[in-house]
């Protein structure tokens, strides 16, 4: 049957395939990237760095009442299904279970691994924009860098603070006030 019959016959195609990867077997989690299914394996250093940005924000996330994770964020009307490696969520919001959406978030943290640096730098940064993500950190361990995007928008995100080197204080802006230490990237 086609996608076309699929769908006349009341089957969304993305929310069937959204359904799917919510309901794998094996614990195995995954993301849908422009329609690809992709697993989410990080290595140990992926996590050292992603921990590093969360030990650092962790205090100001509690006096916002907010939460870090790596929840999944679908993207509605697209085949996008995201596992950030950080996103800070309000508590509130969190506690309503299921999937959220980037513009529920206050920051989305990815960090870079060679096999997905380019979908970081160019498809998330672009989609988390277009979803109204109001902060997206690329941490760049390829490039050893960090960048800071804000002011989002449907053609992309309209200011970006870096790249920096690794070892740059780098400011995260309202509602956290904060700087990130880069050094121990």
């Amino acid at each position: 049957m086609s996608a076309a019959a699929d769908y006349e016959m009341g089957v969304d195609p993305e929310r069937a395939l959204k359904y799917a990867v919510q309901h794998m077997r094996g614990g195995d989690r995954v993301e849908i990237i422009e329609g690809a299914i992709e697993p989410v394996s990080p290595t140990w250093d992926h996590e050292a760095a992603a921990e590093a940005i969360r030990d650092q924000i962790k205090p100001r996330v509690r006096e916002l009442d907010c939460v870090t994770g790596s929840g999944n964020l679908d993207l509605p009307g697209s085949a996008n299904w995201y596992v950030p490696d950080i996103a800070v969520v309000p508590l509130d919001i969190a506690k309503g279970g299921g999937s959220l959406l980037p513009d529920q978030t206050l920051l989305v943290v990815e960090v870079t691994s060679e096999s997905n640096a380019d979908t970081d730098r160019v498809v998330k940064r672009r989609r988390y924009a277009e979803y109204g993500a109001p902060l997206y950190l690329l941490v760049d361990r390829m490039e050893r860098s960090v960048t800071l995007f804000s002011d989002p928008g449907r053609l992309g995100y309209t200011k970006a603070d870096g790249p920096h080197p690794f070892g740059t204080r780098l400011h995260l802006p309202a509602p956290f006030g904060i700087d990130l230490d880069t050094s121990s990237l």
